[in-house]
């Protein structure tokens, strides 16, 4: 009893600590810190396989045979290659599609982690994070570059009502 007890223990254990296999859906920048304007380590071609050691945030740590450092989660589909030789997106276009054509019933939805519903009725405004955040501000000609790009089209939406 106790050998079988010590064997799944060992188990957990040694799943716990071996990485997640990845592979890059394009040609990916590797930053030493997980932030968009963090020194750049090297660029991995579309289709490496790395190790994910971490995650924070929208940023993965990635180890591979030579580099160790943090990437862009949107950069890597998890899973087996073949997989991703046979899609070739990162299903980032699947999430245009669904915008692009309303759906068809379909939901798409974000969500926040690590807030509460607390959190969010009593909020602490935070003027640092703020003056971070607006360093990603973009004109209204940014965000039709952007757009044009991902070759979405224009939709106006109303503003929902106040809540009573």
């Amino acid at each position: 009893m106790r050998l079988l007890l010590a064997f799944c223990l060992s188990c957990c254990i040694f799943a716990a600590h071996s990485a997640e296999t990845a592979y890059t859906v394009r040609t990916t920048e590797v930053k030493a810190k997980p932030f968009s304007d963090a020194d750049t380590l090297s660029s991995l071609p579309e289709k490496s396989r790395v190790e994910v050691l971490e995650r924070k945030s929208g940023w993965m740590q990635i180890k591979t045979d030579s580099t160790k450092g943090w990437v862009k989660m949107l950069s890597l589909r998890f899973g087996d290659a073949a997989a991703q030789k046979k899609s070739g997106d990162s299903g980032l276009g699947a999430l245009f599609n669904v915008a692009a054509t309303g759906g068809s019933g379909s939901t798409v939805s974000t969500g926040v982690r690590g807030l509460s519903e607390e959190n969010l009725k009593n909020p602490h405004p935070n003027p640092q994070a703020m003056k971070e955040l607006q360093r990603y501000a973009t004109g209204k000609k940014g965000a039709q570059n952007f757009a044009k790009s991902g070759k979405l089209a224009m939709r106006q939406i109303d503003y929902l009502p106040p809540a009573k």
